[in-house]
């Protein structure tokens, strides 16, 4: 007895005729015709009763239908179980990220699932958030780690790395640089340097300056934190950035706690539905984010 006689049976059954079960497992009809016999004479009784045009089951086959069914199906949840395990021996998992990103926690969970899983070759992207969670919906990244204004994307899931609030970097010698808050309308009169649309600081940005009705004087566009960090420090403009970006320029920047509202959120997002690959990767990438970090 073979699987493919047992499909053979439950195509038949349903299709209720052999011609068109035929069509549908993509083999003659003699074929399959053949395939059934063989399998009714290891039963030694026949499955279908061939006197109407209507391929319809006997006693015997309405007993075997089920049987057949469940055979079918452990075929296939074995298969399922062996891919799921040789997924992670070989394939590939594409991870993309916001450009600019330095965020060392992801790099210690890439080393850590090579380490575990060589044989799954690793690509890394780049690209604006929106881009991203596009290219997590379509398929064309297994996950992303995004900037965003919400925790989870629509019909996405996500880990939250990190909740910021905004900040307004300064260099000591500016003029808002002795006060410890500023408000959105503080920075209308200055020229701000931001990250481009389409990521997710600048997205929770030009919200929070929407919700204020304040139209902000944009003068600077810069994909990494480095750089606005670098324009701010020479006067250029005020640098719109995070709490955590902000604290590794404290150096030479003043932040000033920007009442924006809503915090910018840093996710790692994927489909709801991951692959055995994405679910080793998180469980790599939770242990790398909740590690704690030298001072």
């Amino acid at each position: 007895m073979e699987l493919r006689q047992l499909e053979y049976f439950v195509a038949v059954t349903e299709e209720q005729t052999f011609t068109r079960a035929a069509e549908r497992v993509h083999i003659s009809q003699s074929g399959v015709s053949a395939q059934i016999r063989q399998l009714e004479r290891e039963l030694g009784t026949d499955l279908f009763d061939r006197s109407t045009r209507t391929a319809t089951l006997t006693t015997a086959g309405k007993a075997a239908l089920e049987p057949a069914r469940a055979a079918l199906a452990a075929a296939a949840a074995l298969r399922q179980a062996v891919d799921a395990v040789t997924g992670l021996l070989r394939g590939r998992l594409t991870v993309a990220m916001v450009t600019g990103c330095t965020v060392t926690p992801l790099f210690d969970a890439l080393a850590a699932f090579h380490q575990a899983h060589p044989g799954v070759e690793i690509l890394l992207l780049e690209g604006a958030s929106d881009q991203l969670v596009h290219q997590v919906r379509a398929g064309q990244a297994d996950l992303a780690l995004v900037g965003c204004a919400t925790t989870t994307p629509d019909g996405l899931e996500a880990l939250t790395i990190t909740c910021d609030q905004l900040v307004a970097a300064v260099p000591p010698g500016h003029a808002l640089a002795r006060q410890r808050h500023v408000t959105l309308a503080d920075l209308a009169a200055h020229p701000i340097a931001c990250m481009p649309p389409g990521t997710g600081l600048r997205t929770v940005f030009d919200q929070a300056c929407a919700a204020h009705g304040v139209t902000p004087r944009i003068t600077l566009q810069a994909s990494a934190a480095d750089a606005i960090a670098d324009l701010a420090t020479r006067g250029l403009a005020i640098g719109i950035l995070s709490t955590s970006m902000a604290a590794a320029y404290r150096d030479r920047l003043t932040a000033l706690t920007l009442d924006a509202g809503t915090p910018a959120l840093l996710a790692l997002i994927w489909k709801n539905t991951p692959n055995p690959a994405v679910r080793e990767f998180l469980t790599h990438s939770r242990d790398a984010f909740s590690a704690p970090r030298p001072a």
